[in-house]
C-alpha cells in the first residue's frame, strides 16, 4: 500500500460519523491466531455479497470450508460485530443462536461433532449490516461509498490495516489465506463488479446483476470489492516464459483516453519484473487493475488504482508500479507475520528505482533513492523479532518503524546488492519469492517467508556469513555511522553501530581521481593522503549510513511544516 501518498479524491462520501465504533481486536489487523486458528485448513470461500448503494449496506453469505490438523470443537473466525449474523449452519445443519457468539468481532461457534483430522466441515455464515466506512482510504480502512462525477454509484474496499473481517468471516491474519476464494458479486444493473482471480460469468434478473469471480490462494486483505459503470480494456501478454497472461484494465468511461495511456504501460512492467525477479505469479488469472475513488492498494490480480493517470518526471506511473510488485512481493510473497512487513514495502519500494534503471539507467536510479534516502527516520528497528499486529508496524505512535519500512527497506536491499553483488542478490531474492531458484509458470506456489529465512537465504547464496549486516540494518533503529578521522597524511576511518555490534563494511574512498577499496575487517581501516589530495567516502554511494545532514533537513522540514500549520 502506497502510505506515503497525500492526495484524496474529493467526492469521497464518509457518512461514516454515526457508526459503531471498531473494536479493538477488529481495528487491529494480525492479532496473533489462537491454537484452534492455527490447526485449521481454509480449503475454501464462497462468498455471496450483495452490495446496495443506495443504502450503503450489504446482505453476505459465506459458505467456508475447513479442515483440521488436530481435533477441534469449535471453529474461531473474525467478523467486525457491526455486521450482525442472521443465521450460522454447520454441514447443513442450522444451529441455534447459543451455539456462537461475536462480542467483540472474532465469531466463535461451537460446532455440532467434534472435527477430526481427515474431515472437513462446511460453515454457512449469513450476514447483513453497513460495513465499516472509511474515512480516508487507504490509510484509514474501510469501505468506500462514492460518486463517479457524472453521479453514478462507484464502490470500493480498502482493509488492509483493518483486515477482511469488514466485510467477511474471516482469518484475519497473514497466513489466513484461503486456497480458494469464490465471490458472486450481486450489484445493481447495469454497473460491473470487477473482482479478483478469474471471471466466471454474470447473470441478471430483476434489475441486479451477479459477477462471478474464482482467486487462487487469495491474500486476506487483497480479497476486494470494486463496483461501477465500468468499461473494460483486455489484451494478452506474451510472456518470455512461454505463457499468455491476460490484461485488464476497468476504467470510468471519461477517462478512456487517460486509461489507454495507462493500459500501454502494462506490457514494459510485466516484462522488467519478470526479467528482473521471475515469472508472474498470477499468469493463469490475470493482470488486473480497476479504476477506485480512493488511492490505491495492492489488491491480488485487481489492483485499486486511484492515481488520476498522473504521470512522474520519471515518465512512468509510480503508483501503478508500486502496486504492480506486490503482485511478487505481498500475495505471492506474505510475510508469516506483520513484523516482516518489510518485506511487502521495502521489496516492492526498492523495485522503483530499479525499474528506472531499466527504463532510463543509472541517473534516474541513484535519484529515486536519494529521494527514499530523504526521508528515513530510524525512530525503530525495521524488525523486532516479535509478533506485531499491523499498526504496531506503521504507526510511529505505537513505536513501529513506519515509512522506514519501504525507504529504509528499499535502501537495505541497495546496500546489500552492492555487498554481494547482482548474482547472488537477484538469486536470493527470486528463492524468496518462489521458494526455489528456477521458477517457471506452474512449478510454485504462494507462500509465506519471515526476515530470518530472507537472511538464511541470503547467507546461503553468497556463501558469507552476513548476521552483522542484518543486525546493524534490521534490529537496530540507528543506522551504521562511519567517523572520519585526519591525523597528518592519514584518515582514520572507523564503522560505529548503536549496539556496538561488528560492521566489517568494505568501504570505497576516492582519493583524487583514484579509488581505493578499504577491507575495514575489524571495522577500522586508514589510506595515507598525499598532500594536497582531496578524497570523498563511499563516492558512488553504495552504502546506507547515517550522515547528518539528513537530519538536519528533516528538522528544517518539521520546522517548516509547524510554521504553515500556524498561518
Amino acid at each position: 500500500m502506497k502510505r506515503t501518498a497525500i492526495a484524496t479524491l474529493g467526492f469521497l462520501l464518509a457518512g461514516c460519523a454515526s457508526q459503531p465504533a471498531l473494536t479493538d481486536y477488529t481495528v487491529n489487523s494480525g492479532v496473533q491466531r489462537s491454537p484452534d486458528q492455527q490447526a485449521l485448513t481454509f480449503d475454501a470461500a464462497d462468498l455471496s455479497l450483495r452490495i446496495e448503494p443506495d443504502s450503503r449496506s450489504l446482505r453476505g453469505e459465506a459458505l467456508l470450508t475447513f479442515g483440521t490438523r488436530a481435533p477441534l470443537d469449535r471453529i474461531e473466525l473474525d467478523l467486525d460485530r457491526n455486521l450482525p449474523i442472521d443465521a450460522i449452519a454447520v454441514d447443513g445443519q442450522p444451529l441455534a443462536a447459543t451455539q456462537w457468539r461475536n462480542p467483540d468481532g472474532k465469531l466463535t461457534i461451537t460446532l455440532p461433532r467434534r472435527l477430526e483430522p481427515g474431515r472437513h466441515v462446511k460453515i454457512r455464515v449469513t450476514y447483513h449490516g453497513t460495513p465499516h466506512v472509511a474515512k480516508r482510504a487507504p490509510w484509514d480502512g474501510g469501505f468506500v461509498w462514492a460518486r463517479t462525477p457524472d453521479g453514478r454509484p462507484w464502490v470500493a474496499s480498502a482493509v488492509e490495516g483493518e483486515g477482511c473481517d469488514l466485510f467477511w468471516p474471516c482469518i484475519d491474519h497473514p497466513m489466513g489465506k484461503p486456497a480458494v476464494v469464490d465471490e458472486h458479486i450481486t450489484v445493481p444493473a447495469p454497473l460491473v463488479a470487477a473482482g479478483n482471480g478469474v471471471a466466471l460469468g454474470m447473470t441478471e434478473a430483476d434489475g441486479w446483476r451477479t459477477w462471478h469471480w474464482r482467486a487462487k490462494h487469495p491474500s486476506t486483505y487483497g480479497v476486494a470489492i470494486n463496483v461501477g459503470p465500468y468499461e473494460v480494456l483486455s489484451s494478452d501478454y506474451r510472456s518470455r516464459y512461454g505463457n499468455v497472461i491476460p490484461l485488464r484494465l476497468w476504467y470510468l468511461p471519461q477517462n478512456k483516453v487517460h486509461a489507454k495511456a495507462l493500459f500501454a504501460e502494462f506490457p514494459r512492467m510485466l516484462d522488467f519484473f519478470e526479467s528482473t525477479i521471475g515469472p508472474y505469479p498470477f499468469g493463469d488469472e490475470k493482470m488486473g487493475v480497476v479504476e477506485t475513488p480512493h488511492k490505491g492498494m495492492e489488491h491480488q490480480t485487481i489492483n485499486a488504482y486511484g492515481n488520476r493517470y498522473v504521470k512522474t518526471p520519471y515518465g512512468y506511473d509510480d503508483l501503478l508500479q508500486h502496486e504492480f510488485a506486490h503482485e511478487w512481493f505481498g500475495n505471492q510473497l506474505t510475510n508469516a507475520d506483520w513484523d516482516d512487513m518489510w518485506l511487502h514495502e521495502g521489496l516492492a519500494s526498492y523495485m522503483q528505482p530499479l525499474y528506472m534503471q531499466y527504463l532510463h539507467g543509472d541517473q534516474e536510479y541513484y535519484a529515486a533513492l536519494m529521494q527514499q534516502r530523504a526521508s528515513i527516520r530510524n525512530k525503530a528497528p525495521l524488525v523486532s523479532g516479535k509478533h506485531k499486529r499491523e499498526e504496531d508496524v506503521y504507526d510511529l505512535k505505537r513505536g513501529g518503524p513506519g515509512g522506514d519500512i519501504y525507504t529504509k527497506g528499499s535502501l537495505v536491499l541497495h546496500t546489500l546488492r552492492g555487498l554481494i553483488g547482482d548474482d547472488a542478490f537477484f538469486r536470493a531474492v527470486r528463492e524468496l519469492v518462489y521458494g526455489r531458484p528456477d521458477p517457471r509458470p506452474g512449478n510454485f506456489a504462494p507462500r509465506y517467508a519471515t526476515t530470518p529465512e530472507f537472511i538464511a537465504i541470503v547467507d546461503r547464496v553468497s556463501g558469507r556469513d552476513l548476521d552483522w549486516f542484518f543486525q546493524a540494518y534490521m534490529y537496530q533503529a540507528a543506522l551504521p555511522e562511519l567517523v572520519a578521522v585526519r591525523r597528518g597524511d592519514t584518515l582514520e576511518l572507523t564503522w560505529k553501530t548503536a549496539g556496538k555490534t561488528p560492521f566489517p563494511m568494505p568501504l570505497d574512498v576516492r582519493v583524487g581521481a583514484r579509488v581505493v577499496t578499504l577491507p575495514m575487517a575489524d571495522g577500522h581501516g586508514s589510506i595515507v593522503l598525499p598532500a594536497g589530495a582531496t578524497y570523498t567516502l563511499d563516492p558512488h554511494s553504495k552504502i546506507l549510513r547515517r550522515e547528518r545532514r539528513f537530519e538536519i533537513f528533516q528538522r528544517y522540514q518539521e520546522q517548516l511544516r509547524k510554521a504553515q500549520a500556524k498561518k
